[in-house]
C-alpha cells in the first residue's frame, strides 16, 4: 500500500489507478496525512531543482489546455439496473464513470452480479462491479495486478474484510472468492493490468462468456 500511495503522490501511476487512489483518499481519511507528507517532500525537492527552459513554451501550454478529456461520459452500453441508493461518486472517478451511478449501464454477468466496463484506459482495464448483498463471486485469479476500491457496502475474502473506501490488491499469486456483505449491495471500482481467470469448476465453464 505504501508503494501505491508513493506512486500517487509522485503522479507516476496509470490514469485510472491515480483516480482510484484519489477516490480512496476522498472516502477514507486513513492515509491522507501520509500522502500529504509525501507531496510536501516532493514539493521541497521540486523547489530545490534547477529550472529547465521550455523550447517552445506557448506551444506546450496550448497543447495542454486544448486537450479534451476522452473519458467524460463513457458509461458503456447495456440495460439499466435498479440499485440501492449510493452516495455521490468521488470526484476523482467522475471523469471515468460520470457523476452518478444512476446513469451507469450495467450488464448481467451472473445471477446477482452486474458489471460496467469502461474499456482500456492508459494500458489498464477499468470497470464497475455490483454484487448483491450476501452473493459470492466465483473463485478466480488474475493475469496481472488488480486494484479494487469499495464504493458501497463491503466484501470479504482470504485477505480480510474490505468496506467503503478500502483498496484491495490481487495478482497472479492470489486465488480468492470475494463474498459481499449481507444486507447491502457491494459496488466496487476495479483497475486491472490483465484479465481475470475463473478457477472453480463452475467458474471455468463461465470464463469464456465473461472475459
Amino acid at each position: 500500500m505504501d508503494e501505491l500511495l508513493a506512486g500517487y503522490a509522485a503522479g507516476s501511476l496509470s490514469y485510472p489507478a491515480q483516480a482510484l487512489v484519489g477516490a480512496h483518499l476522498e472516502l477514507s481519511g486513513r492515509n491522507r496525512g501520509y500522502v500529504s507528507s509525501l507531496e510536501t517532500l516532493a514539493g521541497l525537492d521540486l523547489e530545490a531543482a534547477e529550472p529547465v527552459a521550455l523550447s517552445d513554451r506557448d506551444t506546450a501550454l496550448g497543447a495542454i489546455f486544448s486537450t479534451e478529456d476522452p473519458f467524460v461520459g463513457n458509461l458503456g452500453s447495456g440495460s439499466r439496473e435498479s440499485l440501492s441508493p449510493v452516495p455521490a461518486l468521488p470526484r476523482s472517478l467522475q471523469a471515468i464513470i460520470g457523476t452518478s451511478l444512476d446513469d451507469v449501464a450495467w450488464k448481467r454477468l451472473l445471477p446477482g452480479v452486474r458489471e460496467c466496463r469502461f474499456g482500456e484506459i492508459d494500458g489498464c482495464n477499468t470497470s464497475l462491479l455490483w454484487v448483491r448483498g450476501g452473493r459470492a463471486l466465483p473463485s478466480h485469479t488474475h493475469h496481472g495486478a488488480e486494484l479494487t476500491l469499495v464504493l458501497q457496502g463491503g466484501f470479504s475474502d482470504d485477505d480480510g474484510h474490505f468496506v467503503t473506501g478500502d483498496i484491495a490488491f490481487a495478482d497472479g499469486d492470489v486465488d480468492h472468492k470475494p463474498i459481499a456483505d449481507k444486507g447491502e449491495d457491494c459496488i466496487c471500482f476495479a483497475v486491472t493490468a490483465g484479465r481475470l481467470e475463473l478457477t472453480g469448476p463452475i467458474g471455468r465453464w463461465f470464463d469464456p462468456f465473461i472475459s
